[in-house]
């Protein structure tokens, strides 16, 4: 694998945006600006990747309730149906009625976009969550 070459550049805004981005980058505990910048930079990157259908990485989250009539077998039966890019899943007891469940995916984005839909749509589902993530090819 080849060093990444460092290079400095400068960026030219108002006083206040940038008061404002310090205070942010205080919040969530950046040494500097320079990893906070990095950070940004690799968001819009993921999300372009995501945008060309390129092929990523990514999770859902649900959240329901298993004594609801048929629910898990339409939880499943969606999930079968996209095992393509689904490689995990793990089921998660939060109480006597209620499940949590994480499915990490990997595909293209639109069939990974099209299961979040499709889980999310199902009646009864409490919560549907969603992360993207990238292969981390291209992001150094």
């Amino acid at each position: 694998m080849m060093a990444s070459k460092l290079v400095r550049f400068g960026v030219s805004l108002e006083e206040d945006l940038l008061v404002r981005f310090d205070q942010r980058i205080k919040q969530r505990k950046y040494t500097n600006r320079s990893e906070a910048i990095r950070d940004l930079i690799r968001e819009e990157l993921i999300k372009k990747e995501w945008t060309e259908n390129k092929e990523v990485t990514g999770a859902i989250t649900l959240v329901y309730d298993h004594h609801t009539r048929k629910l898990v077998t339409k939880v499943l039966d969606v999930q079968h149906d996209y095992h393509t890019c689904i490689l995990s899943s793990q089921h998660i007891h939060l109480d006597h009625h209620n499940c949590f469940e994480i499915i990490v995916t990997k595909g293209k984005s639109k069939e990974i976009e099209e299961l979040y839909q499709k889980l999310k749509s199902i009646k009864s589902v409490k919560h549907v969550g969603f992360m993207m993530a990238t292969k981390g090819k291209n992001l150094t």
